[in-house]
């Protein structure tokens, strides 16, 4: 049985909780021994992937308003929320030793978070390619990256979450989309306390977490510490994370375009698509691409206006340009619509766009 050293770090401050795990990561990297970090931030701060660009993923008047701390993370997904009420575990084994196909890497270090909810009777079970359900709900969030030779998971085990903080603390294009964001999490996001009721003491968790992790892994974790010259790595990742260089690091840009994941499977997304006779915006909740809810706007004419029935003409079926269009040229057939420059097709075009 393999050792593995784990660094239960309790408490720490909201940088520290993103910079550790990526110094540690490179110390792995380098010939440290494979390490799990378990941990909580101490305060909340807002959290966004590699690859976004802030300005466009985050309400930073609303962050500094609130005192919220913004950090970008060397890890992909998306912008999200972060407070005491997550204990993280971040998971930095050498490359040599985890599996080279992603799916294999998640399917691995999920399963201790499995089994730890499952222990509390939580029906857990994990969803490919890096989701945690319960019930076809989203539980907890998880990310992955390589950092130099090391192989990293993290995620967290979510014993209550803010559906309304995180709500406001994304850059949407209007108060409707908020809305709606905020609706779509509270129906496909859970927690230990929606679950359970009463969050069962954070010790008992954490302690499971550790039983959980060395049973799936076949692993013997034994508590270490940072050594001076991790410190001295961690000091530096404070450094960069706090740049402006970093945390404003130019990636792509989306035009017209929207999209916050909400679970595997669960988005809700925002088109905009110029036609001849104005504007036509979206706002859908896709599940498995089956549109659950849409909401149709712009600055286009339409007589006699009809858009509440086009809208649940498209709800509950899935997304595919055929059965669209017949249903939105139905509506239009039965109302006798016109809406100069604009086309069942066009609606459809727009639709779509939500899936390409």
């Amino acid at each position: 049985m393999a050792e593995v050293r784990l660094l239960d770090l309790g408490f720490v401050s909201a940088l520290r909780s993103q910079t550790l795990y990526h110094a540690v990561a490179e110390s792995v990297s380098k010939g440290s021994p494979d390490t799990i970090n378990i941990l909580s931030p101490a305060e909340p701060y807002v959290c966004i992937g590699m690859h976004q660009e802030l300005e466009n993923e985050v309400d930073l008047e609303y962050c500094r308003t609130h005192n919220l701390p913004v950090y970008r993370r060397q890890v992909g997904g998306g912008a999200v929320y972060l407070d005491k009420n997550q204990i993280f575990y971040q998971v930095m084994f050498h490359k040599d030793h985890a599996p080279a196909n992603v799916n294999e890497i998640y399917e691995k270090f999920l399963k201790a978070p499995v089994e730890t909810y499952r222990a509390f009777g939580i029906n857990a079970v994990y969803r490919p390619i890096n989701d945690i359900q319960v019930d076809n709900k989203k539980i907890g969030g998880t990310g992955a990256a390589t950092i130099g030779n090391c192989t990293v998971v993290v995620g967290s085990i979510t014993l209550d979450f803010d559906y309304k903080a995180m709500s406001k603390v994304l850059k949407v294009p209007d108060e409707k989309f908020r809305d709606k964001v905020y609706k779509t999490m509270e129906t496909y996001l859970t927690t230990m306390k929606r679950e359970l009721d009463e969050v069962p003491p954070r010790d008992e968790i954490k302690k499971m977490l550790i039983k959980k992790f060395e049973e799936s892994l076949d692993i013997e974790l034994v508590e270490g510490k940072l050594t001076d010259e991790e410190m001295k790595l961690v000091e530096e990742f404070d450094k960069k994370f706090q740049s402006y260089e970093w945390l404003h690091k130019v990636s792509r840009e989306k035009h017209g375009f929207r999209d916050v994941k909400i679970s595997e499977g669960v988005r809700v997304v925002e088109t905009a698509h110029k036609v001849a006779g104005g504007l036509i915006r979206t706002v859908i909740s896709l599940e498995n691409n089956i549109i659950r809810d849409i909401m149709i706007s712009g600055d286009f004419f339409m007589y006699p206006d009809a858009i509440a029935e086009i809208e649940d003409a498209v709800t509950g079926i899935e997304v595919r340009r055929e059965d669209l269009l017949q249903n939105v040229w139905r509506i239009y057939d039965d109302r006798k619509i016109r809406s100069p420059g604009v086309l069942p097709e066009n609606f459809v075009e727009a639709i779509m766009k939500a899936v390409a």
